[in-house]
């Protein structure tokens, strides 16, 4: 490796005193830089003297109101990250209380950073989310008292308005243990037990909107019960207390095919096969894909194969999904398993959803059978559904070329005949396709030449002349 370069051994060669003539010189001009040759300095202090520096880079953060634009926005994300590194990285290790303190203001600084940055690609919360799982392993080093933990855990639940404390009671639950989690129980039975506090903030109108739209009455309400039951259900995972989690659920929560999953879910976990079940209850149509995984898998406890086995099948022929026919198929001994895939892609091709059909096809695959589908029922393909008929024809092109027409075809037509300008030039571009392939194709069969189809084009769609601009 070259002498020149930039790595760590190359620049140590050149001695601390030209290294630090260097560092001032690349500093100047550079807020970023020079502060964090302080912290490194002060780090050298003592983890006291380092915390005395980022609190007051804390506080300065927090004390800022000026927005910060898409330009500054990865400068105030390398500083958030630099803070958050001399925390968990530089002070916990050596003073783990101080740091667990240090860190619980920094997580309390989200707020305040998110409502001056725009976010959306995630950076930013990236930052606080890595750091708020640093928890886990600094605060069983701390000196914390369960109760006052407690309430301190309790007052970061109640006002955790961007997500930024979401999962501190797993997190800390060691910490906790079974004195601090109760006294979390009590405070939660308390604020339960308060009267309502109105929101001085909000206007009158707008809290009567809340309240309408909520559809259940009032809204600080509805928050306030979502806020108690998420809280005791945290606690109670944090117990291994599955029955006081699920009873959070009313029993008409519990017939929403996710809740009663999630509760199954949990009672399966605790070996409880048959209270999973009863939960469940028999299939109604309504179930999602997290519904039957927990009602097969609760079968299959209770060694229920045939039954676990009926239900694949049955969610297959519905969904046609491909994931319910492995699965159904894995457990067929050899030979049997042939003859059930032959029967379902006969069922396949007899779907009532000729694109839906399709999409199994090219994912299960079978372009033998896509390329059938679609010369077979042509006429039900939506062009629209270009997600599905674009990968289609480039799986096709090759070797069915007329299957791999067709679906331009189709997607061509939709776009003129809906007048969907935005899909001319793709259009254009398909019957070029269509024109690169009509070597390749030696039979239309009953459809029409691509000669002949282009004529049928340009006597509907003649007026249509940035598509045709594009054919050329």
């Amino acid at each position: 490796m070259s002498k020149k370069t930039l790595n760590a051994a190359n620049l140590t060669s050149l001695g601390a005193e030209r290294l630090a003539e260097l560092l001032i010189d690349v500093s100047q001009g550079s807020a970023e830089i020079k502060r964090r040759l302080r912290l490194e300095l002060s780090h050298n202090l003592g983890p006291q003297e380092l915390a005395r520096d980022v609190r007051k880079r804390l506080v300065s953060l927090r004390k800022s109101t000026s927005h910060v634009s898409w330009r500054k926005r990865a400068a105030l994300v390398r500083d958030l990250a630099t803070q958050a590194e001399m925390i968990t990285d530089r002070i916990a290790p050596e003073d783990a209380s101080l740091g667990f303190d240090l860190l619980w203001d920094f997580i309390a600084l989200a707020p305040s950073v998110y409502e001056r940055v725009d976010d959306s690609r995630g950076e930013v919360g990236d930052v606080f989310r890595a750091a708020r799982a640093r928890f886990e392993d600094i605060a069983p080093r701390a000196s914390l008292e369960p109760e006052p933990l407690a309430r301190r855990v309790w007052d970061a639940v109640r006002d955790n308005g961007y997500g930024e404390f979401d999962g501190i009671i797993t997190l800390l639950a060691p910490s906790l243990g079974e004195t601090g989690l109760a006294q979390l129980g009590q405070l939660v039975d308390a604020y339960e037990a308060e009267p309502l506090e109105e929101d001085a903030d909000t206007h009158a109108a707008l809290q009567f909107l809340r309240d309408l739209r909520s559809g259940r009455g009032s809204y600080l309400a509805d928050n306030k019960a979502r806020l108690i039951r998420s809280t005791r259900q945290e606690i109670a995972e944090a117990q291994g207390d599955t029955d006081a989690y699920i009873a959070q659920y009313s029993d008409q929560d519990l017939t929403h095919p996710r809740i009663a999953a999630d509760a199954a879910l949990r009672l399966l976990a605790d070996g409880r096969a048959q209270d999973a079940l009863d939960l469940l209850g028999p299939p109604d149509g309504q179930e999602d894909a997290r519904w039957d995984q927990a009602y097969i898998a609760s079968l299959l406890a209770l060694g229920q194969v045939e039954g676990a086995q009926a239900h694949r099948w049955n969610r297959f022929c519905a969904t046609l999904d491909p994931e319910f026919l492995r699965a159904y198929l894995k457990v067929l001994p050899d030979f049997d398993d042939i003859e059930a895939e032959d029967r379902a892609k006969a069922f396949v091709l007899q779907y009532p959803d000729a694109n839906a059909a399709l999409l199994f096809l090219l994912e299960w695959p079978d372009l033998s059978l896509a390329a059938r589908l679609i010369e077979t029922r042509n006429a039900e393909l939506n062009g629209d559904y270009y997600e599905i008929l674009t990968p289609a024809a480039e799986a096709l092109r090759d070797r069915y070329p007329l299957a791999a027409v067709l679906c331009w075809r189709a997607m061509i037509d939709f776009a003129l005949e809906k007048g969907r300008a935005s899909r001319y030039g793709h259009a254009g571009d398909h019957l070029m396709d269509c024109a690169a392939l009509d070597g390749e194709i030696s039979d239309y069969g009953t459809f029409q030449s691509h000669l002949r189809y282009v004529e049928t084009l340009r006597a509907r769609h003649d007026r249509k002349t940035s598509f045709w601009a594009r054919v050329g």
